[in-house]
């Protein structure tokens, strides 16, 4: 059973792991032990054979994450060897829900600023809700945005607008997130969990096969990767010979839901 009182933990239903990050006294943010425990949580999600997607939301906090705990600072930043174990974290968190091969979906209530944006930005789909209020403000701290993070904000709503967040540091609306495509779904207020579980329950319908391919795909083509090889030629081969497909078209033909079965 999952510790309720933890700051951050997993719990799976029905084929949705749910990531819960719960700290509602400081809005969610995330200290150290958080960032360091998300690869951890994602590779449980991972293994579980019956979860389909991973959902990442902030619990009863009222936010999603108001950044990093800055009363770690002064610990965590005080000198080169324990700043670059801190960057370390941190990049290992995000890099484990980035290439995580399940569908990653960020739940966003309240708050999503600075630390905040790298997680939900790291996950494949964002819904937010209005009220939610966004921001990337390493500029206000005297901090250079890490450049992986750069890249997939840069990915996320293109140079134009990843220039006016990063340079600006300013904190702008739900509603301006969604024009910026920074969101995928505005629901809502208090809508942003139940509306990505039911998002969840969509993608966890369709053929998991299909699904994890395309999002390799996806990460292959945001690396920078043009044309077909041989690896996803033989893919989509093993896509037109597999159970999944045969059953999608049947399904079609016969006018009738598809049951896929490939779990991976």
């Amino acid at each position: 059973m999952p510790d309720q009182d933890a700051p951050i933990r997993l719990v799976s239903e029905q084929g949705i792991a749910e990531i819960i990050l719960e700290v509602p006294g400081r809005r969610n943010a995330l200290s150290d032990a958080m960032w360091a425990a998300i690869p951890g949580l994602v590779a449980r999600a991972v293994a579980e054979t019956e979860t389909r997607v991973i959902l990442l939301h902030g619990g009863a906090a009222g936010a999603f994450a108001a950044g990093a705990d800055i009363s770690e600072f002064e610990s965590i930043y005080a000198d080169e060897a324990s700043a670059q174990r801190a960057a370390n974290t941190v990049s290992q968190a995000l890099e484990a829900l980035e290439t995580c091969p399940k569908p990653v979906i960020a739940a966003i209530e309240g708050a999503c600023v600075g630390g905040g944006v790298s997680l939900a930005i790291a996950c494949d789909l964002r819904v937010a809700a209005e009220g939610a209020r966004f921001g990337v403000t390493p500029a206000r701290l005297g901090l250079v945005y890490p450049l992986a993070d750069t890249r997939r904000l840069v990915e996320t709503v293109g140079g134009a607008a990843a220039r006016d967040i990063l340079l600006t540091g300013r904190i702008f609306p739900a509603e301006e997130a969604f024009r910026l495509r920074l969101v995928d779904r505005l629901v809502e207020r208090g809508g942003a969990v139940s509306a990505a579980r039911s998002l969840a329950r969509d993608i966890g319908a369709l053929s998991q096969f299909a699904v994890r391919g395309m999002k390799q795909s996806i990460l292959k083509v945001e690396a920078g990767q043009r044309d077909e090889d041989a690896a996803s030629r033989a893919e989509f081969v093993d896509g037109a010979l597999g159970e999944d497909f045969r059953e999608g078209y049947r399904a079609f033909l016969e006018k009738r839901p598809p049951r896929f079965r490939w779990r991976g």
